[in-house]
């Protein structure tokens, strides 16, 4: 027998080092937060974070983002720990990029934007989110252009050149700016294409899950549609959106999971997800779900917030649905319970819930666990209720029992995937 070595065929994880600062406005607990998100961020693009680096400065270097003494810090450990990638928590100007990888020489550069594209990459599945991430990388590449030549004093002549010849870096951005209008133009087909779709919808009451990344949309859709979504526990899971044809009530409705939002998500992004945002925008009600397990929920409800309010779409009739109460720790006189709640703590934690602030403050407001099914009965009830008011307001004279869509039983009898 041939002592052969076996080669492995599976593909090696990359390795990576992050970077945060711990600033003026950002003080050393939020910066930790934050870089733990980013160490989900890179879990989720299939890194492994090796390291995390924190520096506490003012306000970033305009040259390199940290100091040269904590720069030579990474740079020391990194020769003795090789990594692919280097992280760096906020947005890296064009002239801090081509510094930093003149220090990290063959080594990845990337800033948490960078990051984000990458994910959505790779998560795209139909051709409308793959051109839209596309534009999205495109026109954040475009101002970093700069940054990819050694080159520049080459000149080449030829046939459509003007005067002697054009620069590299000229060449590439006219590539890169046709690349976009090119883009463009395939988007706002597409862009109307949906909008057909969406008209022929317009006699049904649309309803649309949004919320922070990973809160559990697509697993509260699996429930509310009793269908096969994809649901999985990293960032970024859903891109394309998805709509189903629901009935409650004897109420036919439409529900969407959309892409989920986090915070500095590049405005790029929001940008080229026009069309994919127009499902939230030319929703009737919101679901809005919030993760009540995760320790910065209320930061994660005003980035949402503030993210409907920028695309136009704050002042839609919202349920406020808190996810995942089992996995809630309330704190306690020895601070938080170290294990993982019963039915019994479900109960208790539910009252608990419901007689607090966050109940009172909001007028529609509904605390359940979507991979659990508990007190999904409420959230159908308060849907209902918000789903009568909106469909009747479209047909006053409406007879369930001559709608065509759906059995009498309310059993739903069709449903709709798109992207």
């Amino acid at each position: 027998m041939l002592n052969t070595p076996l080669i492995s065929t599976s593909k090696k994880k990359e390795k990576c080092v992050l970077v945060g600062l711990i600033s003026q406005n950002q003080n050393k607990e939020k910066t930790e937060e934050y870089l733990d998100e980013l160490a989900f961020l890179a879990k989720t693009a299939g890194l492994k974070t090796m390291k995390v680096f924190e520096q506490r400065l003012p306000t970033p270097d305009n040259k390199t983002f940290v100091g040269k003494g904590k720069l030579e810090e990474i740079r020391t450990w990194i020769d003795i720990n090789p990594v692919d990638a280097i992280i760096f928590d906020d947005d890296l100007s064009p002239s801090q990029v081509r510094n930093l990888e003149a220090n990290f020489k063959d080594i990845k550069v990337l800033d948490r934007s960078l990051l984000i594209l990458n994910i959505f990459s790779q998560r795209a599945k139909t051709d409308q989110a793959k051109k839209q991430v596309e534009l999205a990388q495109y026109q954040y590449l475009y101002p970093r252009l700069t940054r990819m030549w050694t080159h520049l004093s080459k000149q080449k002549g030829g046939v459509g050149m003007r005067g002697p010849g054009e620069k590299e870096l000229e060449t590439d951005k006219r590539i890169v700016r046709d690349r976009i209008t090119f883009l463009k133009k395939k988007l706002e087909k597409i862009d109307k294409q949906s909008m057909t779709r969406r008209k022929e919808r317009n006699r049904l009451v649309r309803v649309a899950l949004v919320g922070y990344t990973n809160v559990g949309k697509s697993t509260l859709m699996q429930v509310l549609a009793k269908a096969d979504v994809f649901a999985e526990n990293k960032l970024f899971a859903t891109i394309d959106s998805t709509v189903r044809k629901l009935v409650l009530g004897n109420i036919p409705f439409l529900l969407t999971d959309t892409v989920g939002f986090i915070r500095k998500l590049p405005t790029t992004l929001i940008e080229s997800f026009k069309s994919t945002l127009d499902e939230i925008r030319e929703a009737d009600i919101l679901l809005h779900v919030v993760d009540i397990s995760h320790p910065s929920f209320e930061e994660h409800i005003d980035v949402v917030n503030q993210t409907l309010t920028d695309i136009g779409a704050s002042d839609k009739p919202t349920i406020l649905v808190f996810n995942k109460l089992d996995l809630y720790q309330p704190e306690s006189e020895d601070g938080l319970d170290d294990h993982l709640a019963t039915e019994e703590d479900l109960q208790k934690n539910l009252a608990r819930l419901k007689s607090s602030y966050l109940s009172k403050n909001t007028e529609n407001v509904v605390f359940l666990s979507a991979t659990e099914k508990e007190n999904i009965a409420e959230l159908r009830s308060i849907l209902l209720k918000t789903l009568s008011e909106k469909h009747f307001d479209i047909y006053p004279n409406w007879d369930p029992k001559q709608n065509p869509l759906y059995d009498w039983q309310g059993e739903v009898n069709w449903e709709e995937s798109e992207g």
